[in-house]
């Protein structure tokens, strides 16, 4: 998983330059699908990290009337919503030239 803590993406809505999106692949559909890919790819690692993380502080109780409220589970839940979303970073990762891609079509063409 790239470092996504220590990502430089926009927290917030920013506007980027089509022509810097759609520079690599001459196709803004194109960009736009390995971007959205990667973004999926990045969400899955960041919430898989995160249970894991929870499931560190798990009280189990047999009680449904009797809820925990573990103040490291809260400080690990919020550490997370404060990070960058997974499309903000897989933009920045796609601006960076970061993210791995090849146009399997044309693979075979060229064969």
């Amino acid at each position: 998983m790239s470092d996504v803590k220590n990502s430089e993406a926009p927290i917030n809505t920013v506007t980027i330059d089509k022509n810097r999106v759609d520079d690599p692949t001459d196709n803004i559909y194109e960009a736009i699908s390995i971007i959205a890919k990667r973004a999926v790819q990045i969400n899955s690692d960041i919430k898989k990290e995160l249970l894991e993380k929870l499931d560190e502080f798990a009280t189990y109780n047999d009680s449904l009337e009797e809820i925990f409220e573990n103040k490291e589970q809260i400080e690990v839940s919020k550490f997370y919503e404060r990070l960058p979303k997974p499309h903000a970073i897989a933009i920045q990762e796609w601006l960076e030239d970061k993210i791995y891609h090849r146009n399997t079509q044309e693979d075979l063409e060229n064969q």
